[in-house]
């Protein structure tokens, strides 16, 4: 009897799952020829069934990683985390843990605000955020113009605050003359904290931190400012102290590259001392539990310490390369990305360019294209993972992260990979337009990497 390749694939996998757990390989690798392919199985219809994929298969070569977070994991990171069992009360943990908290007053660029770590992902330093700072019944401002800014706004609104939602079209950023008029008008100072997504990773799209903190300033208002920085920290330009900045928040799982687990944040003099009258409730993220014993290098409950030792390897890596150098590295992987993105004649969802995002890139397709069919012959023709449109945008656009631990030629492997991907899907493009705009600008702007300036390939540098 002779199956279809789908067919004999969906039994071999059925075979390998019956088999005993010990020589599962084994028993795969001795049976390749299980099954005849090519031919019509046996059905009542005489039709090829549609049998779902096993993923069990590992292809040559690795997977290729460019969505927004979670983020290529380099080597030394790697390295770092791979500890034995290790007790955090010992001595050699206090300086270990003393050691991050300044790093991160690095990664946060101030020298006043007070860093924090949570076991969690950002969510967690989201709710960390807020209910360290408010109270219910509180009165806040949100923008929303995305996913992950709706899902903010969601949390504030079941933690009990009253949202005041600035509805922004999606692929806009936050418009700080709405509000500076709406804090205006806030006579009686009742709001009591602005929220904002710094890097919307739904759209592409960062707003400007700078120009928001200065519409509270013009209207005299008091308010918190409240900043998502997820997926922006250590990709795009952020000044904590310089901009203000009340609480700031990142996860692990970002520009930091690292696996995700790690909820950090940073707050201000002037959050932390809404402690004492926020009421609302909070154990595992309160910051005066962290304050009892960070100070010493110790936390509240036990940590996890591989990750603890992957954020100091990430941190040091961030200062020996310069957080300015890797924002700049960033910017030049997002605009090479643009570029080819224009050469495909694609469109980006976020039309303004102030608002470009270093981080990713956000691009429509046409409208006789499912988006997710694309992002879907990634993985499966090329093992690359780039990210799927969501919600309103869902099937309309998808996601090229450019963040995290990756060079130009990494990024040039994934714009080839979703130029295929487009072909495959049916986009009218030119194969090699892609790749070919972006080698050219990342050709033009790279430079020798620090320590390898022979003097054979320093005659060929531009100045």
């Amino acid at each position: 009897m002779q199956f279809s390749r789908a067919a004999s694939r969906a039994l071999r996998v059925n075979a390998i799952q019956q088999a005993p757990r010990t020589g599962v390989r084994e028993f795969a690798a001795a049976t390749p020829d299980m099954f005849d392919y090519d031919q019509t199985p046996p059905t009542s219809g005489g039709e090829v069934e549609n049998v779902e994929p096993s993923f069990l298969f590992t292809p040559p070569g690795k997977n290729h990683l460019f969505v927004p977070g979670p983020c290529n994991i380099n080597e030394r990171v790697q390295r770092a985390m791979m500890r034995p069992g290790m007790n955090h009360r010992d001595p050699f943990f206090a300086p270990l843990a003393k050691s991050i908290f300044e790093d991160l007053k690095y990664l946060f660029k101030t020298t006043s605000g007070t860093p924090f770590i949570f076991p969690s992902s950002g969510t967690g330093a989201w709710e960390a955020s807020l209910s360290n700072t408010l109270s219910p019944g509180d009165k806040v401002v949100a923008y929303r113009y995305g996913t992950f800014s709706h899902l903010w706004i969601d949390q504030a609104q079941r933690l009990g605050l009253d949202v005041t939602v600035l509805e922004t079209p999606w692929g806009e950023g936050a418009d700080e003359k709405r509000l500076e008029k709406l804090l205006k008008e806030d006579v009686n100072k009742e709001i009591k904290a602005v929220l904002v997504v710094h890097n919307e990773t739904t759209t592409g799209v960062t707003s400007d931190i700078g120009r928001v903190r200065q519409a509270m300033d013009n209207a005299f208002h008091p308010s918190l400012l409240l900043v998502d920085g997820v997926s922006s920290l250590g990709s795009c330009e952020f000044k904590f102290d310089d901009w203000k900045v009340d609480v700031a928040v990142t996860g692990s799982q970002k520009a930091l590259s690292l696996p995700t687990g790690l909820g950090l944040c940073c707050a201000s003099s002037k959050a932390l001392s809404k402690m004492k009258d926020a009421k609302l409730p909070r154990v595992f993220f309160a910051f005066e539990d962290m304050l009892k014993t960070n100070p010493s290098g110790g936390f509240p409950y036990t940590p996890s310490i591989p990750l603890l030792y992957g954020l100091k390897e990430s941190l040091s890596m961030l200062k020996e390369e310069g957080i300015d150098n890797a924002i700049a590295r960033h910017a030049r992987f997002a605009e090479g990305t643009r570029r080819a993105v224009q050469s495909w004649g694609l469109k980006l969802l976020c039309k303004d360019p102030r608002w470009y995002s270093n981080s990713l890139t956000v691009i429509e397709v046409p409208k006789e294209v499912d988006s997710g069919d694309i992002v879907k012959l990634a993985y499966c023709k090329y093992n690359l993972s780039i990210g799927v449109g969501l919600m309103k945008v869902q099937g309309k656009v998808f996601r090229i992260g450019h963040l995290g631990d990756m060079n130009e030629v990494s990024l040039l492997g994934a714009i080839a990979g979703v130029e295929m991907a487009l072909i495959d899907a049916g986009v009218k493009i030119t194969p090699g337009s892609g790749v070919g705009a972006a080698v050219k600008y990342f050709q033009e702007t790279s430079q020798v990497i620090p320590d390898r300036e022979l003097p054979e390939v320093m005659k060929y540098a531009r100045s």
